[in-house]
C-alpha cells in the first residue's frame, strides 16, 4: 500500500483575505493531490449548515468524492467533519463518532478500499479545552479498539493542542505515531502544529510537510499538511 493523505481545516473557505473562495480551496487540494483527505470546517455554521464545497464544485472541478454520512440534505460533513476519497476509491463503510463536549463535536470515520488494499481514515476537530480533548481522544481510541475489523488506521485533524507532547498528544500517541509535519497555524505566519496527522503500526510515514504555496497562504488560516505513507 502507498498513498498520500492530507488533513485541511478550510475555515469554511473563509481566506486570511475575509473573502470566501471554496474555488481556492479547491485549487489548495489539487495542488496536494491527496488520495484522501480530512477536512475540518467544512460546512457552514448556521441554517441548513450547507457545504462549502458544493457536490457540483467537487464532480466538475476534482478527482475526489465526498464521503456520505447521511446527516443534513446539504451538509457535507458532521460537525464540520468530512473525508474525500479519490473517485476510484471504493468507500466500504462511513459512520459519525459522537464525542463528549460541552459545545457541539464529532469526528468522522470512513473504511476505503484503494487498489487490493483497505484503510480507515478517521478525521476529527477537537475541543479547546484540553480536559474536553483528552476525553474526546479517549472516545476515538476506544471507537478504534472496538472495531469490528482491523485494518491500517489514519487518524487526521485540527487536535487544538499548542503543546508539543502533552494532552491528548500523549493520548494518541501510545498507540499511534505522529507524522512530523510542522507548524501549520496561522497561515500567514505558522508557529503552531494544531493540525495533525497520527498512523497505526500498520503503515510507515515516507514523507511528510505542510504545503505551503501562494494560494494555501491565503484559502485559510491554516495551512494543509500531507502526508505519503505506505505499508510496513
Amino acid at each position: 500500500m502507498k498513498l498520500k493523505v492530507a488533513s485541511y481545516n478550510i475555515r469554511k473557505a473563509i481566506g486570511t483575505d475575509r473573502r470566501r473562495s471554496p474555488e481556492r480551496v479547491l485549487q489548495v487540494l489539487r495542488e496536494i493531490d491527496a488520495d484522501l483527505v480530512a477536512l475540518q470546517e467544512a460546512d457552514r455554521r448556521f441554517g441548513q449548515r450547507a457545504a462549502v464545497l458544493t457536490p457540483h464544485l467537487l464532480d466538475e472541478h476534482s478527482d475526489w468524492q465526498p464521503v456520505s454520512l447521511g446527516m443534513r440534505a446539504s451538509s457535507m460533513g458532521w460537525h464540520g467533519n468530512a473525508i474525500l476519497v479519490r473517485k476510484s476509491a471504493k468507500i466500504l463503510d462511513c459512520e459519525q463518532l459522537h464525542l463528549p463536549a460541552l459545545e457541539p463535536r464529532g469526528a468522522v470515520m470512513a473504511e476505503v478500499a484503494i487498489g487490493d488494499e483497505s484503510v480507515r481514515i478517521i478525521g476529527m476537530h477537537l475541543d479547546l479545552s484540553g480536559l474536553w480533548r483528552r476525553r474526546q481522544a479517549a472516545a476515538i481510541l476506544a471507537h478504534v479498539e472496538a472495531s469490528a475489523r482491523a485494518m491500517p488506521t489514519v487518524m487526521m485533524g485540527d487536535l487544538n493542542e499548542w503543546s508539543r507532547a502533552a494532552g491528548c498528544l500523549r493520548d494518541f500517541g501510545a498507540s499511534f505515531r505522529f507524522a512530523d509535519t510542522g507548524p501549520s497555524f496561522h497561515a500567514r505566519r505558522p508557529i503552531a502544529r494544531l493540525d495533525r496527522i497520527m498512523v497505526s503500526p500498520e503503515l510507515r510515514i515516507e514523507a511528510c510537510g505542510v504545503h505551503q504555496s501562494a494560494a494555501a497562504r491565503v484559502a485559510s488560516d491554516h495551512l494543509p499538511i500531507w502526508a505519503e505513507l505506505a505499508a510496513q
